[in-house]
């Protein structure tokens, strides 16, 4: 991936993103974006619909996982951010920053591991470890499905 390249899509309130504006800008990466898509239902996660944040200036999806609970009501919770850029998508996990020695301990990649250990510690009274991969094919995807299901156990939110 050319990162001198770099420049987020999908930034036109206007312009609702769809899998043919998705894939011209993916270019390459969109066959791993598209793989990506589809193994999420293996993990029981749902990517939402995308929508315009006025923040950061962009259109946003986000993996959820749901599920009911023995009296009915519908849960969610947020396991991932992804965002569109020029021949690569991003995915963003947010963890608590008091486990990044469990996040080690994962049976993932040395240079996911690098990433982990890299991370700069965000917020200001919570703070949370941003653990962001930019994916132009399927490489990293192992180690992105084995962070979705730890933080769907309810790692790095104070829940388990």
């Amino acid at each position: 991936m050319n990162k001198t390249n770099e420049q987020q899509l999908l930034r036109d309130p206007e312009i609702q993103p769809t899998s043919e504006i998705i894939a011209e800008g993916l270019g390459a990466a969109n066959e791993a974006y598209i793989k990506f898509v589809r193994e999420l239902e293996r993990y029981d996660i749902t990517l939402m619909d995308w929508r315009f944040y006025n923040d950061g200036k962009a259109w946003l999806s986000k993996g959820e996982h749901k599920w009911i609970t023995p009296r009915g009501i519908e849960k969610f919770k947020p396991i991932f951010w992804l965002s569109i850029w020029n021949e690569f998508f991003r995915v963003s996990f947010f963890f608590g920053s008091d486990i990044r020695e469990e996040l080690l301990q994962l049976s993932i990649s040395q240079s996911t591991k690098e990433l982990i250990n890299n991370a700069k510690p965000m917020g200001k009274t919570m703070k949370f470890l941003p653990i962001v991969f930019d994916i132009s094919d399927e490489a990293q995807l192992s180690d992105i499905y084995i962070l979705s299901e730890f933080r769907k156990s309810g790692a790095g939110t104070g829940k388990r």
